[in-house]
């Protein structure tokens, strides 16, 4: 099989691209909008560069390489920004969407698509597949309108809904709760973090792994991938604190009301993952695992990387 990644740049993205590039019987496309970052730690895999709201790039590209197989990671994921720059969320969260759904559809490439609990009201939770969508920003509007895209089509997919991703990755700029936390504690900086939120945090490895095993399978529907533990930030929080033997004290529990963001965020989501435990045979990581497989990590890049 032949396996397309976009947003190969990305946290998930690199995840995938570190997966793939070692399955036998696999071969790998990255493509990314600007340069790839992974040049150095994965030479051999053959890097495209691609916009995928540019409709005749994605058109080309997938003429060009004949994937048998298309794994969705890129979008706009910053919630406020979103909030923020809707039109800009739309043309990369849903007209792009659109752009690989034909294209897809076409030349009968299955299509994993990555999606997200924001579609759901956060009125009740943990959901299953079938759960009843009910966004409450625009984030979550532009990836429920991606999915009905995605569920029109007329060529084979698979939808992965995750949760809270955190990870480590190579020249990547964002961070993350378990590093945000273990870091602001480490500098004996006080920080807030919410209690009236509830999430199922996802290992960006698991999300990964979960992607491959739909694509593999060429499985077909919507799945939830993520952890089973429904955890408030909070109480991950405390959980980091604990793992890098930090002081709790700094840790001040608050509701959210307390912050003033653009974009509302749902109280409680949370996934049931029965049914990819059942139809993938997908098996997530512990959080306490997570958190440790995520302090090791970036213990490695801080060593190769130290300050000044």
């Amino acid at each position: 099989m032949k396996v397309l990644i976009t947003g190969s740049n990305g946290l998930l993205g690199q995840k995938l691209v570190a997966l793939l590039q070692q399955q036998a019987g696999v071969e790998l496309v990255a493509t990314s909008r600007g340069t790839n970052k992974l040049a150095a730690l994965y030479p051999h895999v053959r890097f495209i560069a691609l916009d995928v709201t540019d409709v005749t790039q994605v058109w080309q590209v997938l003429a060009q390489e004949q994937p048998t197989h298309l794994i969705h990671t890129a979008a706009m994921t910053n919630v406020d920004e979103c909030e923020l720059n809707q039109e800009s969320c739309w043309q990369q969260n849903v007209d792009a969407v659109e752009n690989l759904v034909n294209a897809c559809s076409n030349q009968r490439i299955h299509l994993t698509h990555v999606s997200t609990d924001f579609i759901f009201s956060g009125e009740e939770g943990p959901l299953a597949e079938d759960a009843e969508p009910g966004p409450v920003n625009f984030y979550g509007q532009s990836k429920l309108a991606a999915e009905r895209l995605v569920q029109a089509s007329a060529g084979p997919w698979a939808i992965a809904r995750t949760v809270l991703v955190y990870g480590v990755a190579h020249e990547y700029g964002r961070t993350n709760l378990v590093l945000w936390v273990r870091d602001s504690l480490r500098a004996g900086k006080p920080i807030k973090v919410v209690a009236d939120q509830w999430r199922t945090p996802t290992l960006a490895e698991d999300l990964a792994q979960g992607c491959w095993l739909l694509a593999r399978q060429s499985a077909q529907g919507i799945y939830h991938i993520s952890s089973d533990e429904l955890l408030t930030p909070y109480a991950m929080a405390l959980r980091v604190a604990d793992y890098f033997s930090l002081d709790k004290a700094l840790i001040e529990k608050v509701d959210a009301s307390i912050f003033s963001q653009p974009a509302r965020r749902p109280a409680r989501t949370g996934f049931i993952i029965d049914k990819a435990r059942r139809e993938l045979g997908y098996q997530p990581h512990t959080f306490a695992q997570g958190i440790g497989l995520v302090g090791a990590q970036s213990e490695i890049i801080d060593k190769k990387n130290p300050p000044g």
